[in-house]
């Protein structure tokens, strides 16, 4: 499947998944929500291959995972996708996806930050714990992931386990992922014995959405499979970009908004409107 032709044969994804009123008042309160079957088995099945083979072609990892240090140990990373590859594009624009984003944060519209393609190796390690938003020069909480696999994942990979109502404290460190950023969050989570959840096994196309100040992290892979996961990054139309206070935002800032400085709306080329009420 190469040309754009065969790519509009591929499903739309634009139908409407419902979302209930207590759903959205979980995803509020916690931080984060798992919905079942947000892509249907049909198309997983069109779509996986395409996104995988973007991420194949465009894995440049030489060294044997065991060889890594500890972020590059915990996945394969690709990002925008949108811009490889056309089908890849039509899943990360999906409204579907956009419009569940926008109903659980509460807002009217929404633009795409990034993606990612987040593959974690068979013998992967973990995903140290961390706050997405720290690397985002946004200030604004109207942010949102979504954490799809697009395989099964079984219950010892399980999905991400997250700290329940972190969103609410907002910045706690400037620490990237890192054996640090897992050692002081972890004795944070600990001392203050915060409540945690993990969703456990997850089918194909299951999807979890969480804010980019929710504490996550993820366990490593003791299978034999990979774990293939995409993610879709989504801020809220209309937000503007905030001084970079560190490293990781200023390079956010050349990278993901391209030609905008601080005070601008976060709307370049590479942060399309894919929602709006």
């Amino acid at each position: 499947m190469s040309t754009s032709a065969n790519y509009a044969q591929l499903p739309s994804l634009n139908e409407d998944y419902a979302l209930t009123n207590e759903q959205i008042a979980s995803y509020q309160k916690n931080g984060h929500i798992l919905l079942r079957n947000v892509a249907t088995p049909d198309e997983i099945n069109a779509y996986e291959p395409i996104l995988s083979g973007v991420v194949r072609e465009h894995d440049y990892n030489t060294k044997p995972v065991e060889e890594r240090d500890t972020y590059g140990k915990a996945f394969i990373q690709i990002g925008n996708l949108w811009q490889l590859n056309e089908g890849a594009k039509r899943f990360v624009m999906a409204c579907r996806f956009a419009k569940i984003a926008a109903e659980l944060m509460g807002v009217s519209g929404v633009r795409i930050y990034h993606d990612q393609a987040l593959f974690k190796e068979p013998g992967g390690g973990h995903t140290p714990w961390h706050q997405d938003q720290i690397y985002w020069p946004l200030d604004t909480p109207n942010t949102i992931t979504l954490w799809m696999p697009l395989v099964p994942v079984s219950e010892e990979v399980g999905s991400m386990t997250f700290v329940d109502e972190s969103q609410k404290l907002g910045y706690l460190s400037r620490q990237e992922i890192s054996d640090e950023s897992h050692k002081t969050l972890g004795s944070f989570i600990e001392g203050k014995q915060l409540p945690t959840t993990n969703y456990g096994a997850l089918a194909a196309g299951d999807a979890t959405f969480h804010a980019g100040w929710t504490l996550h992290s993820a366990p490593g892979n003791p299978t034999e499979a990979m774990r293939e996961v995409m993610t879709i990054i989504y801020i809220e139309d209309g937000v503007r970009i905030a001084e970079p206070d560190s490293k990781a935002r200023a390079n956010d800032l050349r990278g993901w908004f391209p030609g905008l400085n601080p005070g601008d709306i976060a709307a370049s080329p590479l942060n399309p409107l894919v929602y709006k009420a």
